[in-house]
């Protein structure tokens, strides 16, 4: 495969490397691509370093995928031009994911769903890869009426100048700031920029990207975003209503056998999902799960996963993966 990795100087960018390198992706050439400002940079990959290039060469170069993470302004411009050269695009931002010509894909859930035809393609949010993970399996069998998530989010999802902020903050240096607020010490319930609704738009992508991942709109989910002063991984309190009954016997049995889900769910051993405990892993970690006791046909539980990776690197690169066994590429 000819891959390219689009805002590969970027935090994401730099993860995307590190999983396609650590899952032995099979490259037979690489681009790096980034903006105008950091071509003719270099970058390690394989212990080899890789000189970045612009946009327009990485286009002409006809690479098999490209794998977009630089913002949505730069994909609405830019994916077109890839996939009109034969490139599969997948994008990881929010520029492509309800548009309803284009997949939005968790290969766990849906990646049956592609064909050669679709030329881009579209990584969920962070926090809804998470989310759906844990969803699917229990919707099949108890179907879902309403999910209602909190969700608890690094200051990585935001990017590099948060990250920096957090870590002035704890210094007390003072700097560049990504948050109308401090971080450091402080919870901000305010993700993503606000909409006329009262909703944040990561609150919003919450609510609508489960429904077409899962093509199903019977259900509904309502969200609030939180942003913590954690380095990485993000946390959600999920509660859900389904039509059917359960067990929570039957729960922990779904959801200890789903691939890319592990069950973190002992209590007495002070055993649960914690962001410290996902950093880094490509899994989805799911626990506290207990029955809503106000709400018939209710459950509670939390979920918790690295965003950088399956959040984000690693969901991209799976789709390419599954793209790369089928032959549709």
């Amino acid at each position: 495969m000819r891959v390219a990795v689009v805002g590969a100087t970027g935090m994401v960018g730099a993860v995307m490397l590190k999983v396609l390198e650590e899952r032995a992706f099979p490259i037979t050439e690489l681009l790096l691509v980034a903006s105008e400002r950091s071509v003719g940079k270099t970058l390690p990959f394989k212990g080899v370093d890789h000189t970045v290039i612009g946009l327009e060469e990485a286009v002409a170069a006809k690479p098999d995928i490209a794998i977009f993470s630089a913002g949505g302004s730069t994909s609405l411009e830019w994916a077109p031009k890839f996939a009109d050269a034969g490139t599969t695009v997948i994008d990881n931002s929010s520029a492509w994911r309800m548009d309803p010509t284009k997949k939005l894909v968790v290969p766990e859930i849906n990646a049956g769903e592609l064909n050669a035809d679709d030329k881009i393609i579209a990584n969920p949010n962070c926090s809804t890869i998470q989310l759906v993970m844990v969803l699917a399996p229990l919707h099949r069998r108890f179907s879902m009426k309403r999910v209602v998530v909190s969700t608890y989010q690094s200051v990585s999802g935001t990017g590099v100048k948060a990250v920096q902020q957090l870590e002035d903050e704890i210094a007390g240096r003072d700097g560049e700031k990504a948050y109308p607020h401090p971080i450091h010490k402080n919870a901000l319930p305010h993700c993503d920029v606000f909409s006329e609704n009262g909703y944040t738009k990561e609150e919003m992508k919450l609510a609508r990207e489960p429904q077409k991942i899962l093509d199903d709109r019977t259900f509904s989910v309502t969200a609030t975003a939180v942003r913590i002063p954690t380095a990485g991984g993000h946390s959600e309190s999920v509660n859900i209503e389904f039509r059917e009954d359960f067990s929570l016997e039957e729960v922990r049995e779904i959801l200890g056998n789903t691939p890319g889900v592990i069950l973190q769910d002992d209590p007495d051993s002070n055993l649960y999902p914690m962001p410290v405990t996902a950093h880094d892993k490509d899994e989805v970690f799911v626990g506290r799960i207990r029955r809503d006791l106000t709400q018939e046909k209710s459950l509670n539980l939390w979920i918790v996963a690295d965003n950088l990776r399956k959040g984000a690197a690693t969901n991209a690169v799976q789709i390419a993966e599954y793209l790369a066994a089928n032959s549709l590429v």
